[in-house]
């Protein structure tokens, strides 16, 4: 299957977006967050051609949930939300464990990919969450969650790409959903790109300066 709208890779995706969110350009109140790892090669064109800062949204997926629904930590800008559910009840059972570790290793990860940056503030700024497309929706769905238990003024979804029943499923969970294409046939996000070359953890803190 060959489409003429698929990017060269995720950086191009990201120069294209970024007219899309103009009128944010140069915004003290506006910063962009990337949803690791896809995401971050789209958001550093993006937070570029604005001129706003740019920081990392990092989802750990946890449980799963009893309707399907995955139970996550999500690290937005420094700070470690997680889903009810997964937080540790003081029990050394094998998923108390499990749930221990898997935070543990978490944490290392945020430090390796933010270089042990402080957390970032969101209070009453406008974010701006970029991933490179959206299939089922879960990831940009587990994303939405954790920035609606922060201070945010507004809450901004971007992506090149998405499915047509994931925009659906996710846009009310956003102020505003940016889309650039939605194919009737999605496959996966990666068939929308050429090249779907995606950073290293340790790449990830270089791109971030």
């Amino acid at each position: 299957m060959i489409n003429p709208n698929r990017y060269p890779n995720l950086k191009t995706a990201g120069r294209e977006l970024a007219p899309a969110l103009e009128k944010y350009k140069e915004d003290a109140k506006a910063l962009v967050l990337a949803i690791a790892t896809a995401g971050v090669p789209v958001a550093v064109e993006v937070a570029s051609a604005l001129s706003l800062p740019l920081d990392l949204i990092l989802i750990r997926r946890l449980l799963i949930a009893d309707d399907g629904s995955h139970l996550c930590a999500v690290n937005v800008a420094g700070t470690t939300i997680r889903d009810e559910g997964t937080s540790p009840d003081g029990q050394q059972t094998p998923k108390e464990i499990f749930m221990t570790e898997a935070i543990a290793a978490f944490g290392r990860r945020e430090q390796l990919c933010r270089g042990g940056r402080p957390p970032l503030s969101l209070t009453d700024r406008t974010v701006i969450a970029i991933d490179c497309g959206i299939r089922s929706g879960s990831t940009m769905s587990a994303a939405a969650r954790a920035l609606r238990k922060t201070d945010a003024k507004s809450i901004i979804g971007v992506v090149p790409v998405s499915s047509r029943e994931g925009y659906a499923a996710v846009a009310p969970l956003f102020d505003e959903l940016i889309c650039l294409q939605k194919p009737a046939q999605f496959i996966n996000a990666g068939f929308w790109y050429a090249d779907f070359g995606r950073p290293s953890d340790e790449q990830i803190g270089e791109l971030l300066g």
